[in-house]
């Protein structure tokens, strides 16, 4: 740990309670006995769950009225250094506010390591999309907003620092949901940092393709070549997620086969069949202009050639204009009804197929073929299981 310490040390002030002149100081480090503290020595009470061999539990830093997510790394069943270094090197470094804050560390310990942020009380996206913890579902414009200050967030990683910055494992349970439901993008391990911002060069991996396969990038898993539009490859599966409260693989119900969600909505929309993606819950809740656009910036996303996709920046102004129109004709429906139910036409929901998008099974992409999900909902290098936190 002593390398980790030494990358970091210009970036980290010692632990103890802040002082006045610390307020602009990124990142703290703390000891282990503050962090004993904190969790009340490990109490199951404060437990919050388990991912990928990190305990993570509810604490208290300082003040007992603000609450922290304390990330336990255990060390002898999963060495964490290379992660452990990347996520704090990162995180002390980057601020915005749709990227979850890291408040600080702690590297005492021989057998454990420890990440503390800022506390998420609404857990993951997942948890609120697909039908698990009893949330209720998620209104259109509160999906859309979610998605707008994601977008926003992966726009800065992108253009927005120095080096760009490729998050690489975008997905539903990196999307965390603070107390009026503001998006924070999570968990920047497996992150790499790319050319200056301005350039286009393109990043030749060395080591394996990492992240989770129903959002890997096609491009960058056959070739090994990262650029920012595999995470906008990675984001369109989320958009499509979001759209249909479905995951980007698996299924509903035992009923049912498992479903390839990108796969699928290619499949609806070259058929003229798109509507039957949608959540039965959003059916004539969304305008079919805000449905067009949104449906368009999803599928072009996902479109197997990186120079075919927008950039994040494009992304995100498309969601916020799908975002105005639905905001506009909510307001109109209103005008005219107050105490209405908005009821848009169903049958409007229609958009136009474009070449490139049936490219994506075409070519190398189709050795995946669908024995590689066969018996699981998630293929993933950095499986985990789900805690409703980090």
């Amino acid at each position: 740990m002593k390398g980790i310490s030494e990358c970091v040390s210009k970036l980290i002030r010692p632990s103890g309670k802040r002082r006045s002149d610390e307020t602009s100081l990124p990142c703290r480090r703390f000891s282990l006995a503050e962090i004993k503290t904190a969790t009340n020595n490990f109490d199951d009470n404060l437990f919050i769950g388990e991912w990928n061999y990190r305990k993570v539990y509810k604490g208290f830093i300082d003040d007992p009225t603000i609450s922290v997510a304390i990330k336990c790394v255990n060390t002898k069943t999963m060495p964490g250094s290379d992660w452990l270094r990347n996520e704090i090197l990162l995180l002390c470094q980057l601020h915005h506010p749709n990227l979850l804050r890291l408040i600080g560390y702690c590297i005492e310990d021989k057998l454990q390591e420890f990440l503390v942020y800022e506390f998420m009380v609404n857990g993951n996206l997942g948890n609120h999309l697909y039908g698990t913890n009893h949330h209720e579902p998620l209104p259109w414009k509160q999906r859309l907003k979610i998605c707008i200050g994601v977008a926003r967030g992966l726009h800065y990683l992108h253009t927005g620092v120095k080096h760009t910055i490729i998050h690489r494992n975008v997905k539903m349970q990196k999307i965390l949901l603070g107390e009026k439901l503001e998006p924070k993008l999570a968990d920047f391990g497996l992150s790499k940092k790319g050319p200056p911002s301005l350039s286009k060069a393109l990043i030749r991996l060395e080591s394996r393709v990492v992240g989770t396969l129903a959002y890997l990038d096609p491009e960058y898993c056959m070739s090994g070549e990262l650029t920012d539009k595999s995470d906008v490859y990675s984001f369109g599966a989320v958009l499509l997620e979001v759209l249909c409260a479905r995951k980007a693989y698996g299924k509903k119900s035992e009923a049912e086969e498992p479903i390839h969600l990108i796969r699928w909505a290619q499949s609806c929309k070259r058929e003229g069949a798109i509507n039957e993606i949608i959540d039965p819950y959003l059916m004539g809740k969304i305008t079919p202009e805000c449905f067009k656009v949104y449906i368009d910036i999803a599928t072009t996303c996902v479109r197997r050639g990186a120079k075919h996709r927008p950039n994040m920046g494009e992304v995100q102004a498309g969601l916020e204009h799908a975002l105005e129109i639905q905001e506009s004709a909510d307001a109109a429906i209103k005008d005219v009804d107050p105490t209405g139910d908005y009821n848009y036409p169903i049958d409007e929901y229609i958009c136009n197929d474009s070449p490139d998008d049936t490219s994506s099974m075409e070519m190398g992409w189709n050795s995946f073929r669908e024995e590689s999900f066969e018996s699981t909902e998630e293929l993933s290098l950095d499986n985990a299981v789900p805690s409703g936190q980090i």
